[in-house]
């Protein structure tokens, strides 16, 4: 028999490749393995009941239905485990590459001796990546540093490293933030933390920590008690959280929900925005109340 081409893809919906088969018709599974791997098998859907039939495997032999491959498309078998285990690293990798495209910021730089110079500043956050922008604050009279300056790295895990530590120049501690003036007062914070649904009983805080610390530095999770089906996951990086948000991720082979966890201090001030006459009117009605409330409170 001649040598022939089955057409086999990961999904139905996906273009297919051609493996080719052997001289008497069969069709390696290490042929499939070797375009795909981790394959155990192969499943086509039937044309006329259109249900989904497994391919007969013998000792790594995959054998021809009713004895021809036809011209259908054949769709690869995973193992259980392998397949969750790709789907978590497919999700990973989409988180990974979203974030490749964050810009970087102007970091502030705090604490400055007064001698360093725009030059001293360069050179030292040169060794951590490449710099596009070095600036030291002085007084527009005397001319003086102001002991605070401004770096901007061309690449954001440069500056992701950079924000989480301390740095010692010219024999002082300084550290890197991202600058907070940066939003308005109308601005709501951007929050380190995120929003976990869909949980299961069976999640720990221990097992929530080891899946999230591939995205960057976990610095706290909350499940809470009694369970409700939901946790929180706090950064120490803004950016990594956000840059989460909206993503469906596999953990424990359970598709969970990321969504943003709005600061409780922003449900205070809609709270106050919404009422009717806003916070005047709020503080007259509490002035009436029978019940005590604290003035620092309104």
């Amino acid at each position: 028999m001649s040598e022939l081409y089955i057409r086999v893809a990961e999904d139905e919906n996906e273009e297919p490749m051609e493996i080719p088969s052997e001289d008497d018709g069969t069709v390696l599974l290490s042929s499939v393995a070797a375009q795909f791997p981790g394959a155990c098998g192969l499943r086509y859907r039937n044309p006329e009941s259109q249900c989904m039939r497994g391919v007969r495997l013998v000792e790594g032999v995959l054998h021809a239905p009713e004895s021809s491959w036809g011209n259908l498309v054949y769709v690869v078998n995973y193992p259980k485990d392998n397949k969750r285990k790709m789907d978590e690293i497919d999700a990973a990798s989409a988180v990974k590459i979203k974030r490749g495209f964050q810009k970087t910021s102007d970091l502030i730089v705090l604490g400055l001796p007064w001698k360093t110079t725009e030059q001293d500043l360069k050179d030292y956050f040169t060794t951590f990546g490449e710099v596009i922008m070095v600036q030291v604050k002085r007084d527009a009279k005397t001319g003086n540093s102001k002991g605070f300056g401004f770096v901007r790295f061309a690449d954001y895990e440069t500056q992701t490293k950079v924000i989480a530590q301390r740095h010692m120049i010219d024999g002082r501690w300084c550290d890197c933030k991202l600058p907070n003036s940066k939003a308005s007062p109308d601005e709501p914070m951007r929050s380190r933390k995120i929003f976990v649904g869909r949980c299961t009983e069976d999640m720990t805080t221990d097992d929530l920590r080891q899946y999230f610390m591939q995205y960057g530095e976990v610095t706290d999770v909350f499940i809470p008690k009694p369970f409700r089906a939901f946790a929180f996951v706090t950064f120490a990086d803004d950016q990594v959280a956000q840059a989460l948000c909206g993503e469906d991720l596999i953990i424990k082979g359970v598709s969970v929900h990321i969504s943003n966890a709005e600061p409780k201090h922003n449900n205070i001030h809609q709270l106050f925005h919404n009422f009717p006459g806003g916070v005047t009117s709020l503080a007259a009605m509490l002035g009436r109340s029978q019940y005590p409330f604290p003035s620092s409170h309104v």
